[in-house]
């Protein structure tokens, strides 16, 4: 297993960071990885047989005492352990103390955003034993699917093959993914990591995928009903990331290691952190990463009112919180915050509540709190008591893994468990569901493979045989690479390339052009790549690069029929010119697809799969960002600015090229409900002036005359429920997949609050001239609720209204709520 080879790199640029991740394979007394101890490797720390290749006689270790509580056992181990040895399992790279009491080192960085991924350093790793993961589509792909099904199996598939290299000792346990910050800014770099704009969509995408990471069903051991939450065991641990207002990576001059977000209390509770409000609460991670940002001046891995108040006392975190790599360091050498050097912002950071630092390995630099903490304890700016506490969030999940006891359920998995030709057709349903047709004129899709004997493929040649381009970051190595050329050429056999690099164009175009001339169909592959859009760089326009626009152009004008375009991109383009130009006449959003992705866009294109993909985040047109900064933090208009608002629930402006939820069918549906109206009393506890909250009302509107304009919701039984059942009829001529949205609109006089958000959606299967009934029930307390200025979550009393469905299919009805004593 030896090696000195670098396996993997990637480079992340981010102002002066450079930062190279190698997985390297390591040799038997590597620092990292699983459990390997005296050249032989274990699936868990308890074996009898590992302690007496140490010379130790396990039955002296209490931490090893299956029989006694996961706490109990836990407070054993690190009792056993001097400062120093404590002080060396705070950093990602854990020491361990092996030879004195049998704890080995551990890895704890891996990544798992869609696939088990190598972009850590050296915990996760792939060779002869196993040479690949499953590679899904970006999480953004996966988002625009709207299917909370297909998340679950994702993440299912996903843990499932962690655990099959772990028994390998190819991985470890824990993962840090998902990625579940919003996308305010349509230039955001990291659009592709995330599940789009909208809080409520990211949560529940983040509470799908967390639940088939880490649930083991075994009954009582399953869901949120364990007895005791912290002994509840898990598969593999999931991490939500980055916690919180962190969406800035590079934008001219503000880069994420210094920039300091400006954010209003109000956007914190309803935006910001709402995806992980329902992570740890719904989800139950075991793990939250917090950001390298400061918010309001303080860095956000040093904020105890974020992590210690909200995360694991408001929120009951089961788990513990690391940082995101190198934020530690940031906060001294890029924030330069309070002034503070490595002992004084390692005992910051862990009084805050931040259990874990992750370093970098450059420079020979290691992690703050490996570095500095024995400093910081006995300089007496830190309790060797908190220490102890960090140390038992860690611990405790690593129990609760089977790290020491190990997991007899996942014993049988293996190398065969990993490339399965389920998850790779798994892999290939989810980049099918993630397609968004974006326009298609007459019809002009899908194409008829009987009558389509030649076919010119055009544009950029990382597109088109796009090897690594679909793959997107934080990938791992897939199992193998379907690219679009192969997969369409698989369907018309004259299928002829014409692809260019780049901005060397020209030439290309010209062909191409003569090429549409005399084919059946031309299809045009273009869009961005990772050097555009991608951790550490943010986009300056919403353009198309490399001259794209106008040869493609060129070639429609030259066609002799409407060509059909696909675009390969997570952030939106700005593609006005090929919506309204006739000779375009079909426009295929595909995302970054993963490594079935031109399956994927072959199945969709020529109809053997109806596309139900909805756009998981607003298009805008260009002109959009030069009406505010990237910086702004706020969410709602700023007038005085002249900042238009940002996402679906606060701009209403004209740069809007595709909304959100935009996506189309080959197929046609209708709604029918017998719901006209709904209305619903709220009971009022003795705590009349504790519950009722005043609202904020339009200039110019009557306020309420409700004696309680609105009631809080914490504190509330929320007990109240409003249900209603769609009709969804497909009245095409072919069976589809349709997503149904939910969105509900505040009573019309309330000022700032959202046009509209999104409440639930439901995404189903009708066959041609069938029809499918859909129920819904929503919470009160939860469908109605609104963030008042004062960041109180508040159900307002009046006429609040339920909109169901998008654009020009919708259906709509009012919910008057009443609040009585």
């Amino acid at each position: 297993m030896a090696s000195s080879s670098l396996r993997h790199c990637v480079v992340l640029l981010a102002a002066s960071l450079l930062l190279c991740v190698v997985s390297v394979a390591f040799a038997s007394d590597s620092v990292l990885g699983p459990i390997t101890t005296n050249g032989r490797n274990y699936t868990k720390v308890c074996d009898p047989a590992r302690f007496a290749s140490l010379g130790l006689d396990m039955a002296g270790f209490r931490y090893c005492d299956a029989s006694l509580p996961y706490a109990e056992r836990v407070r054993d181990l690190v009792g056993r352990l001097t400062l120093e040895e404590k002080v060396a399992n705070l950093g990602d790279q854990a020491k361990g103390a092996e030879q004195r009491v049998g704890l080995p080192r551990y890895m704890w960085w891996g990544e798992a955003l869609h696939g088990v991924s190598d972009t850590n350093p050296g915990g996760t790793r792939f060779g002869d034993v196993v040479p690949g993961a499953t590679s899904f589509p970006l999480v953004l792909n996966s988002a625009a699917a709207f299917n909370e099904t297909l998340w679950r199996a994702i993440g299912g598939a996903t843990s499932t093959e962690i655990r099959a290299m772990y028994n390998l000792g190819h991985a470890e346990l824990t993962y840090w993914s998902p990625n579940i910050n919003v996308v305010r800014d349509p230039r955001w770099g990291r659009a592709s990591e995330t599940p789009g704009e909208d809080p409520f969509l990211v949560g529940r995408f983040a509470v799908s995928f967390v639940r088939a990471m880490q649930d083991i069903d075994d009954g009582a051991n399953a869901g949120a009903g364990a007895a005791d939450p912290f002994a509840r065991r898990l598969k593999v641990s999931s991490c939500c990331k980055h916690y919180a207002a962190y969406d800035v990576d590079k934008w001219f001059g503000a880069d994420r290691l210094s920039f300091d977000a400006n954010v209003q209390e109000r956007d914190m509770v309803e935006t910001f952190e709402r995806p992980f409000e329902m992570c740890v609460r719904d989800g139950d991670a075991s793990c939250v990463m917090c950001s390298y940002n400061r918010i309001n001046g303080v860095p956000a891995c040093a904020n105890g009112r974020l992590l210690t108040g909200t995360v694991r006392r408001d929120w009951q975190l089961h788990g513990y919180i690391v940082s995101d790599c190198d934020s530690v360091r940031v906060m001294v050498r890029d924030a330069k915050w309070l002034g503070y050097d490595g002992v004084q912002a390692t005992a910051a950071a862990m009084k805050a509540g931040l259990d874990l630092d992750c370093g970098m390995f450059w420079e020979g630099a290691k992690d703050f709190f490996t570095a500095y903490g024995l400093q910081a304890v006995r300089q007496g700016k830190l309790k060797e008591a908190e220490v102890d506490e960090a140390l038992g969030h860690l611990y405790l999940t690593l129990m609760r893994l089977g790290f020491f006891d190990g997991s007899p359920e996942f014993q049988s998995l293996g190398a065969s468990d990993v490339c399965t030709e389920e998850h790779k057709e798994m892999a290939a349903e989810a980049a099918r569901q993630g397609m968004v047709l974006l326009k298609n004129d007459h019809d002009r899709l899908p194409l008829d493979a009987n009558k389509v004997n030649s076919l010119a493929l055009v544009g950029l040649l990382q597109h088109i045989n796009a090897t690594d381009v679909m793959l997107g970051d934080y990938r791992g190595k897939p199992c193998r690479v379907v690219t679009p050329y192969e997969a369409i050429r698989k369907v018309v056999s004259g299928t002829s390339m014409q692809a260019c690099d780049k901005g060397a164009c020209g030439t290309t175009a010209l062909g191409a052009a003569i090429a549409a001339k005399t084919v059946d169909a031309t299809i045009v592959i273009t869009g961005l790549n990772m050097s555009v859009e991608r951790e550490g760089n943010d986009r300056e326009d919403l353009l198309l690069p490399w001259d794209q626009t106008q040869w493609i152009n060129a070639v429609a004008e030259a066609s002799r029929d409407p060509i059909t375009l696909v675009i390969i991109s997570a952030g939106g383009v700005d593609i006005s010119f090929a919506q309204n130009n006739p000779k375009i006449g079909a426009i295929l959003w595909a995302g970054y697809p993963g490594e079935e992705g031109g399956t994927g866009i072959a199945d969709v294109l020529f109809g053997k799969y109806n596309p139900g993909g909805r756009l998981p985040l607003t298009w805008y047109k260009n002109e959009y960002i030069g009406k505010l900064p990237m910086t702004s933090m706020a969410l709602r208009p700023v007038a005085d600015k002249g900042y238009p608002g940002r996402t679906y629930k606060f701009y209403s402006g004209p740069d809007v090229l595709y909304p959100f939820g935009h996506g189309l069918s080959y197929t046609n549906f209708t709604y029918d409900s017998y719901t006209t109206g709904a209305s619903v009393t709220v009971k009022i506890g003795t705590a009349w002036e504790d519950s009722c909250k005043n609202l904020t009302y339009k200039p110019g509107t009557t306020a309420s005359t409700a004696p309680c304009p609105a009631i809080n919701v914490a504190g509330h039984g929320c007990q109240e429920e409003v249900s209603f059942t769609l009709k969804v009829s497909n009245t095409g001529g072919i069976g589809g997949s349709h997503v149904v949205p939910v969105y509900t609109a505040p009573p019309a006089e309330v000022d700032d609050a959202p046009l509209k958000q999104l409440v639930a959606f439901r995404r189903m299967f009708v066959p041609a001239g069938d029809a499918v009934e859909v129920p819904f029930t929503l919470s009160v307390c939860k469908a109605f609720a609104i963030v008042e200025g004062t960041a109180y979550t508040v159900v307002p009393a009046g006429v609040s209204r339920v909109l169901v469905g998008d654009e020009s299919l919708s259906f709509s009805f009012p919910v008057k709520i009443d609040l009585v004593a």
